[in-house]
């Protein structure tokens, strides 16, 4: 298969299927999904998505967060982990917002990745998620996935976006970084793979991670 066919491949795959598309985090505007993908850092969606209700029934906007303390706000975290980082993080972020931004999230990633505790992923899915605008957010799901399917080096995120960005149309930039995480949760994990149920990687994988795999389950 050329870089083509492979990339053709993908794209037809996980249209079949993802014809529709889950949001992993839950919020209802871009504030909420900002402090929502804050908190994903190191930790699961599962847990996200637990927490986040009971830190919005307290402070869903800005200017109701920053009336928290930072102690608050970590007590309330506290599960996701990393919590004094992140919680100084929100309560900062909010502050920026109000005195900045007019408590508006900006929709460009020089304002996003100034923000206290958001870095260029995280502004990738806002922009993303909350504004369509095209992004290609990596997280370790997609830098594993486009490893293994030769489609990148896999030496970093930085260079395993660029790949994906060359590679892919941009009109489906924002389905694809979705559709490319839901698939490596259920048929490509970093654990308990099986390669059997990886289609993907099955059809159009590196001979190195496949052989690999072969020769540890023998």
């Amino acid at each position: 298969m050329t870089k083509q066919e492979k990339v053709d491949y993908v794209i037809k795959t996980l249209k079949v299927l993802y014809p529709t598309i889950p949001i992993p985090l839950e919020h209802k505007d871009p504030y909420t999904l900002l402090i929502a993908v804050l908190m994903s850092a190191q930790s699961t969606d599962v847990r996200v998505n637990q927490i986040t209700p009971l830190l919005f029934a307290k402070a869903d906007t800005p200017y109701d967060m920053i009336k928290l303390s930072v102690e608050e706000i970590r007590d309330i975290i506290r599960p996701v982990g990393l919590s004094p980082m992140k919680s100084k993080g929100i309560h900062g972020l909010s502050h920026i917002l109000i005195d900045k931004h007019e408590g508006k999230v900006p929709q460009n990633y020089t304002d996003l990745e100034a923000l206290p505790a958001v870095g260029h992923k995280t502004a990738a899915v806002v922009m993303s998620q909350a504004f369509g605008i095209p992004a290609f957010p990596v997280d370790t799901h997609i830098l594993r996935l486009m490893y293994r399917w030769n489609l990148s080096n896999g030496k970093n995120v930085v260079q395993t976006e660029k790949d994906a960005k060359r590679l892919f149309p941009k009109e489906l930039w924002n389905d694809l970084h979705l559709q490319i995480i839901w698939y490596g949760r259920q048929y490509s994990p970093a654990r308990g793979w099986n390669l059997e149920k990886d289609v993907i990687t099955k059809t159009i994988g590196r001979a190195s991670v496949i052989n690999a795999l072969k020769n540890k389950k023998s």
